[in-house]
């Protein structure tokens, strides 16, 4: 049971991490798809999450710390054989014995860890119990090929024998979870009803403005680390190391680029909006007429100075720390802003003379139409 009990704590606890790095990716999906955030829904993509890395734990790992203890033996190819080694190993326990023998209950594992994945895809998913079966075959194969490929070459041979049973026995699984899928999620909003309902103007509350601008900083962090990772790897490679510190360069990739890339760019568009509030359907309005002037001030003035704040305060001076400062300060007053301004503008939106608006809503002024 320790191996078992292990594989089920590193699943819960890398897919905890997996939804945590994806949650407002797929909050944004969600609002795209669906017009608005559904709770349910999100909480279904945590199980998905802890789902799928429970399942490569239970069927990968552990991994061999060395190739000198693999090499087991490498392919079962006759099928059925397990009821074979069931009726070979239990001859004489009676029924009891048989049905909680290890190689009775092996079987019965292997269905059951596909039963989620045919919940998932029929109930959760939508799709037809066709598609749910051919998910279960083709996600069971491929996990029987990579344990027969040694992880496709990295061990030089099979680490774990590669089972047709196990095959059988996990699309038999998601067959059973399809069947049951509908039944069992009965209770979660179907994509067809949210789509459906996809253009509808919603109000803009405070928690969408937050969430819009929290995936706007969760895209400027994302995008400057990435550039940054990119930019060392480079260093590394040409000049065999990396400074100790970032040097102005660095900084500018982790702070100028991302708030030209999330905040500044997107108001070129005829809407204005930036990245995060595209993505939960929000777009600035103005009195007048929304001039390519009036939307970069607007995405400039907090958005582009968190930015210029962010890349002084990782520069070799001696004020750094206190520009870094007011940059958290420019950010939580940012925030706060929010509920205390009409129609939620918040600070860009008081400095530009804006206001805040569903993208989706027909009451646009003239001006804004043209």
């Amino acid at each position: 049971m320790g191996i078992w009990v292990w594989s089920a704590e590193i699943g819960i606890l890398f897919g905890t991490v997996l939804f945590a790095s994806a949650f407002f990716p797929i909050i944004a999906v969600q609002y795209r798809r669906y017009g608005r955030f559904t709770g349910l829904r999100l909480l279904g993509a945590g199980a998905v999450s802890v789902y799928l890395t429970t399942l490569i734990a239970y069927t990968l790992l552990p991994l061999p710390s060395s190739t000198e203890k693999v090499c087991a033996p490498s392919v079962e190819l006759v099928p059925f054989h397990s009821l074979s080694d069931i009726a070979r190993e239990t001859a004489g326990d009676g029924v009891l014995g048989t049905l909680t023998s290890p190689a009775t209950l092996q079987v019965v594992f292997n269905v059951l860890l596909f039963v989620p994945l045919g919940v998932i895809v029929r109930g959760f998913l939508s799709r037809g119990l066709l598609t749910t079966v051919g998910a279960g075959l083709v996600a069971s194969a491929l996990i029987e090929l990579t344990q027969y490929t040694g992880i496709w070459g990295i061990y030089s041979c099979s680490y774990r024998l590669a089972d047709v049973d196990d095959l059988i026995a996990n699309t038999l699984g998601a067959l059973l979870g399809g069947l049951v899928g509908p039944v069992a999620l009965a209770w979660m909003p179907k994509e067809r009803a949210l789509r459906a309902a996809r253009g509808t103007p919603r109000p803009v509350t405070v928690w969408r403005r937050w969430l819009g601008m929290a995936i706007d900083l969760a895209l400027f962090t994302a995008i400057g680390a990435a550039f940054a990772v990119v930019y060392r790897l480079v260093l590394l490679a040409v000049n065999g190391r990396v400074p100790e510190a970032p040097d102005g360069f660095e900084a500018a990739l982790g702070s100028l680029l991302p708030a030209l890339l999330v905040f500044v760019l997107p108001a070129i568009r005829r809407t204005g909006a930036s990245l995060g509030q595209t993505a939960v359907w929000l777009r600035p309005l103005w009195p007048q007429k929304a001039s390519l002037a009036r939307r970069l001030f607007r995405a400039a003035s907090v958005g582009g100075l968190y930015g210029l704040l962010v890349f002084v305060s990782r520069l070799s001076l001696p004020f750094a720390p206190t520009v870094g400062f007011l940059a958290g300060v420019l950010l939580l007053a940012a925030f706060v802003a929010v509920p205390l301004t009409r129609s939620r503008a918040g600070l860009s939106g008081l400095f530009a003379g804006a206001s805040i608006a569903d993208e989706r809503a027909r009451t646009v002024p003239v001006a804004e139409a043209r």
